[in-house]
């Protein structure tokens, strides 16, 4: 019952259910206290609304964004209590008496100074923000100043607000006690504090405090483009929950041959892109993208195809490549959307197979296989287990869009799969790694997964009380505790290089001071290699364990198992590259001989029904490698999906750069002898930007600026905004 009253007030714990009950009973209660009147009861309740209130907002809860819609937004609830104060006092006689004037008077005022307060931090934020954000980008011709604390800023109407608080306390206790003198002073802060707010935000609307113009950046931007001149970019486009499809591409974009640029379109997920040396330009704005000076640019790589892309794709000097974000069976790998690329890349044979089946009009001369160049971190299996007890890796993909029973193993097997694990005959130790997107589209996603986190973590507290077990933790315990300290002092050290320069500093600082640095990346490298190894040395290798978050990668998982559970995605393709065992769940019951012929990745996989009854086959393949019916199965496959092991995968990539390179240039040259020995002017944006949502980027910077005042108000954009508009994902 409360896991269902969770749901339907799309709350994320019991403790936020709790603390919305709380608020929403907390203010009849005042009222009621304001009536009898009662001045403790009301203090009480008046306390329990304003403790609810905060609890949702540190939580970022989504019920506060839903009071917002309602007319119930912070602001209001905030008012509603000074009223009920105004009322309390009136229940009481001293409606005559100069405390009610003075917390009349003392309200009013409050309420007027939060125009100029809004006012003053929504101009802030507009005059702080740049049309751009980079990385590893050098804008010394213009000068960027330091922005205010992020004191000031962060939760600002909040913060705001809540400068009410020695008014409503003096307030209540001068009509509790008589003594007026506590309210008038109580009031009296209350406007300081807030008059002072004011102030301190005063300054930083002068000049020498501003970003510098739109102009000025843009042309900043575009002389170090000239400098820099930029022959690859990988663009990269999508919703706040995607920014794993980029991140898997930075290190192939730090090895790529020329130079390379990564060029992104949504300002949230820089922060969520993962250290890289490679530059980095974010352009919100279609319009600024479109003027941005990348004749140098030859090719231009898209892991995702999502509608944003039109704005690169429309330019004819550079040849333009999708390459995806993963490889497997699903209609997403063979999209018809992607013939509109010069070329597609897949891994190996298996794609271009993949796309002449579909038959979507990607032609098979624009097929070139490259293999995956990110799957060089994983691991060739030895042949025995890593550890006494094997590890199983269930990384089942997530819902998808749609309804389809194929989609993840999730709804239907998820937790007869984990079960069948955790009472094996023989023990087995069980990773549970659910994809990024688990639960933002099906709550009953959510909530298997919920219900499967909670297996995981109960087994494992009963495997620890196990006495077969005990022995083993004691004689761990010294290095699991080294090792958690060990974990505490890198991720100590990495917090530190992350962010070069003050702490709090805003977007715009952090385009001026996020240069690149070969020490320090170097530095990063090493401690995240020290941080992974730490992690798994820091709990016992018979112990279950739930991973989830960017650390440690899909990859570590892969490395520290035997043998993997998970559904028909780029997850499987990957796998195969470690030739271990794996299985694969038939969620739609098709049968293993359809399915099999349907997916090319199952072909070596043991087939699981929804009961998950083969799971045994699976954990004998892993427990006597020597009678592995799949095993030379696996490894045929493995070339199929993925291709050659020589040459690299790197240097197949690298090759493939240069010769579209070489097309491009070859493109450019004739065009230009066509015209007169010209190259003819790049495309100027054109009526139909506006249509594509490519705009100047004023609105959306102004859409930012004003979510980031109050987000929780009823005009504010709501925070899922956008999710069903994000891109096709493989895995």
């Amino acid at each position: 019952m409360i896991s269902t009253a969770i749901r339907l007030a799309r709350v994320g714990s019991g403790s936020e259910l709790a603390a919305a009950i709380l608020m929403m009973l907390g203010y009849p209660c005042v009222m009621v206290a304001a009536l009898v009147p009662d001045i403790w009861f009301f203090a009480a309740a008046t306390a329990v609304t304003y403790i609810a209130d905060w609890f949702l907002h540190q939580r970022g809860s989504y019920l506060v964004n839903r009071l917002g819609k309602v007319r119930a937004g912070l602001s209001i609830r905030f008012l509603l209590r000074q009223l009920m104060i105004i009322l309390l006092l009136a229940r009481l006689d001293l409606s005559q008496e100069p405390l009610f004037y003075a917390a009349v008077a003392c309200f009013l005022l409050f309420y007027g100074l939060q125009a100029p307060h809004g006012a003053l931090t929504t101009l802030i934020r507009l005059r702080r923000t740049l049309p751009i954000v980079t990385r590893n980008v050098d804008l010394h011709s213009i000068r960027i100043p330091d922005g205010p604390p992020r004191a000031l800023l962060h939760r600002a109407s909040e913060k705001m607000l809540h400068l009410d608080l020695p008014a409503v306390v003096g307030v209540l206790i001068a009509a509790g006690t008589g003594e007026d003198v506590i309210g008038y002073a109580g009031a009296a802060l209350t406007l300081v504090l807030a008059l002072g707010y004011n102030a301190v935000l005063v300054p930083y609307l002068r000049r020498n405090r501003r970003a510098p113009s739109a102009p000025a950046v843009l042309k900043a931007l575009d002389t170090w483009l000239g400098e820099y001149q930029p022959t690859v970019v990988l663009y990269f486009s999508g919703s706040s929950e995607s920014a794993y499809q980029g991140n898997m591409w930075l290190d192939t974009m730090a090895a790529v041959e020329g130079r390379p640029l990564i060029v992104m379109r949504e300002r949230n997920l820089v922060s969520q892109l993962a250290d890289t040396a490679v530059p980095v330009v974010c352009v919100p704005a279609g319009t600024h993208l479109m003027n941005m000076d990348l004749s140098s640019v030859r090719v231009c790589l898209y892991p995702a195809n999502v509608g944003k892309n039109i704005h690169m794709l429309r330019v004819p000097t550079m040849k333009h490549v999708f390459i995806g974000h993963g490889d497997s069976d699903k209609l997403a790998s063979v999209n018809p959307y992607s013939k509109v690329y010069d070329e597609v890349w897949t891994a190996g044979r298996a794609g271009r197979d993949r796309y002449a089946l579909a038959d979507v009009g990607v032609r098979d001369e624009d097929i070139v296989e490259v293999g995956r160049p990110q799957l060089a971190p994983i691991e060739t299996w030895s042949g025995t287990t890593r550890n006494p007890v094997p590890t199983v890796l269930y990384a089942p993909t997530w819902e998808g869009w749609d309804d389809n029973p194929g989609n993840t193993s999730l709804l239907l097997a998820g937790e007869n799969i984990v079960r069948r694990l955790l009472k094996a005959d023989s023990p087995v130790r069980v990773i549970y790694k659910p994809h990024p997107f688990t639960g933002i589209r099906s709550a009953k996603a959510k909530a298997v997964n919920a219900r499967i986190e909670n297996l995981i973590a109960t087994s494992a507290q009963q495997r620890a009380a196990d006495p077969r077990w005990v022995k083993e933790a004691a004689a761990a315990a010294a290095g699991q505790a080294e090792a958690k300290a060990e974990l505490v002092r890198i991720e100590g050290r990495l917090a530190e290089l992350a962010k070069p320069g003050r702490a709090g500093a805003d977007e715009s600082e952090a385009s001026r001071l996020s240069l690149a640095d070969p020490a320090r990346q170097t530095e990063i490298t090493t401690l995240r290699a020290e941080w992974n190894d730490a992690y798994w040395r820091s709990f016992g290798w018979w112990e279950h364990k739930t991973v989830t978050g960017s650390q440690p990668k899909l990859y570590d998982c892969f490395n520290q198992s035997d043998a993997m559970v998970s559904d028909i995605s780029s997850v499987v393709s990957d796998f195969i590259a470690s030739g271990k065992p794996y299985a694969v769940t038939d969620s739609a019951e098709l049968g293993a001989d359809e399915f099999k012929r349907q997916n090319t990745a199952v072909r070596a996989a043991v087939i699981l029904s929804n009961s998950a009854a083969e799971i045994d086959e699976l954990l004998r393949s892993v427990a006597d490698p020597a009678s592995d019916p799949l095993a030379e199965g696996r490894h045929e496959l493995k070339t199929y999906l993925l291709g050659p092991d020589e040459p690299t995968s790197m240097e197949q990539f690298n090759a493939a750069v240069l010769a579209l390179a070489a097309k491009a240039e070859t493109r450019n040259a004739g065009v230009a002898q066509r015209v007169g020995g010209q190259q003819p002017p790049a495309p100027l944006p054109d009526a139909e930007a506006a249509s594509s949502g490519a705009g100047d980027g004023t609105a959306e910077i102004i859409a930012e600026a004003d979510a980031a005042v109050d987000p929780d108000e009823p005009d504010a954009p709501e925070a899922d905004a956008g999710i069903g508009a994000g891109p096709t994902t493989v895995r």
